[in-house]
């Protein structure tokens, strides 16, 4: 990571909003944050909490109707991502920005070979011929560590197993060097060894190929030892950031705090017992008008249900959302 660099990806007050019978979805609210070279930003949260609709807001991915995505700007190589044509998405996407979804038999077309399907982009995109996408191709699934990748190119997903089928995809979003790739998810519905193996790969790949990386995620001990900054989003904003160390040494938001609790640990011989959040994520009907996260929290005044804290810095490259102060166990004096 090149500290100090510009930004590879800048994003500025992004606001998504799904229109629905019972009315406006606000699954995005005023997210700001920025990507370096060579970065790997961790995003995470609950199922719900608008990880996946801001990143798939920035490169135009969500559908339009029924949402409406608005914000100051999305800057990536010096263009404005909010206000390009569907031309300019279609060509940065794939091509500039890469995106591993979570699931991967979603990602490729079951009728047609992985060798073909690894070969469009690099035709249509980087405008190679048949024999040169094949070259590209077999280095793909080399790079990803498929073995006999030659006779592999001529497989059909079917064929490969949950974490090749992965590895396949990752292949495909990196088949024409982005800069930035966007992961959702990808190791969810694969079992640990091979979602270990997984991120081994990105870690990796990250390193050889310099590019940016933003890895979205519900855990954070999936993130722990690969990541350089984290985002933790609630509620379609985010409430924490910090340096991966200093989120897990320090953290400053009843939410972060209560994720940490729910990783698995081990005590000596015995593993702790499992936390769980109770409750259940807001429905964000409606702009936010208060804390989302005040129906969970155990630290919880009476100006959570009147204000939305914004972020404020705590140092050392931390931010967090919250009107209670850690420090003081009680309300920030603000």
């Amino acid at each position: 990571m090149a500290d100090g660099a510009t930004p590879v990806l800048d994003v500025q007050d992004l606001k998504t909003v799904f229109s629905t019978r019972t009315g406006e979805v606000h699954a995005v609210n005023s997210v700001s944050f920025s990507l370096k070279p060579g970065e790997l930003l961790g995003v995470v949260g609950e199922s719900g909490s608008g990880k996946s609709v801001t990143m798939m807001s920035l490169i135009g991915l969500v559908p339009s109707p029924p949402a409406k995505v608005t914000g100051t700007s999305v800057t990536f190589g010096g263009q404005n991502l909010l206000t390009a044509s569907e031309d300019d998405l279609r060509a940065i996407r794939g091509a500039r920005i890469g995106f591993v979804f979570q699931d991967p038999m979603t990602s490729l077309n079951p009728v047609f070979t992985v060798g073909f399907q690894l070969m469009e982009p690099l035709r249509k995109h980087m405008g190679m011929d048949k024999a040169q996408a094949r070259v590209r191709a077999k280095e793909l699934l080399e790079l990803v560590g498929i073995p006999d990748a030659e006779r592999r190119l001529k497989d059909f997903p079917h064929q490969f197993s949950g974490g090749m089928r992965q590895r396949v995809v990752i292949a495909m979003a990196l088949a024409c060097d982005p800069e930035v790739l966007i992961a959702d998810e990808p190791t969810t519905a694969l079992d640990v060894t091979i979602q270990a193996q997984i991120l081994e790969l990105m870690h990796e790949l990250r390193d050889k190929l310099g590019m940016a990386v933003i890895w979205i995620t519900h855990d954070l001990g999936v993130i722990a030892g690969i990541a350089d900054r984290v985002m933790v989003m609630y509620g379609g904003q985010i409430v924490e950031h910090a340096p991966i160390r200093e989120l897990f040494k320090n953290p400053r938001h009843p939410y972060t705090r209560a994720l940490l609790q729910t990783m698995p640990r081990v005590r000596g011989e015995r593993a702790a017992r499992l936390e769980v959040i109770e409750g259940q994520p807001p429905i964000l009907i409606g702009p936010p008008v208060a804390c989302p996260f005040r129906d969970r929290c155990p630290n919880r005044f009476e100006r959570c249900d009147r204000e939305n804290p914004a972020r404020y810095d705590v140092g050392a490259g931390h931010d967090v959302a919250c009107f209670y102060d850690v420090d003081t166990g009680g309300p920030r004096d603000v």
